[in-house]
């Protein structure tokens, strides 16, 4: 499994950059970390009880916190923060970005949520 050899947060851009020991840099937004978080709070306790994330397109990073040496703790400015993300999940979160997201705004939708990058899909389906 690749390890991070640099991870940087651009909060202006709002999203952390992740470069790995096999030379794979990807770049994660704030959201999608947001709503991909391992922690009970979007997990649920058990399968089935995960908690849809919605209205998070400007939720950004206020700090990280590294985690021994083998994940980082995001602090993110909505008060969420008790996620870990191991170096294996931001390394599968990066690798899987394009199918994960996608699966997300189509939750969104089923739920009857609106989310801009759905209104540029739909845009581009025209």
């Amino acid at each position: 499994m690749p390890h991070p050899t640099d991870i940087k947060l651009h909060q202006v851009s709002r999203k952390l950059e992740v470069t790995f020991d096999n030379g794979e840099t990807f770049e994660l937004p704030c959201e999608y970390l947001r709503v991909y978080s391992q922690s009970a709070e979007v997990t649920g306790h058990a399968p089935g009880q995960e908690v849809l994330q919605v209205d998070k397109q400007n939720v950004n990073i206020e700090n990280i916190t590294p985690v021994g040496n083998y994940a980082v703790k995001l602090h993110f400015d909505d008060g969420h923060d008790t996620g870990l993300y191991t170096w294996e999940r931001l390394y599968d979160l990066g690798k899987h970005q394009t199918d994960y997201w996608t699966d997300y705004l189509r939750r969104l939708m089923r739920a009857g949520h609106d989310h801009e990058d759905l209104q540029r899909l739909k845009a581009q389906n025209r």
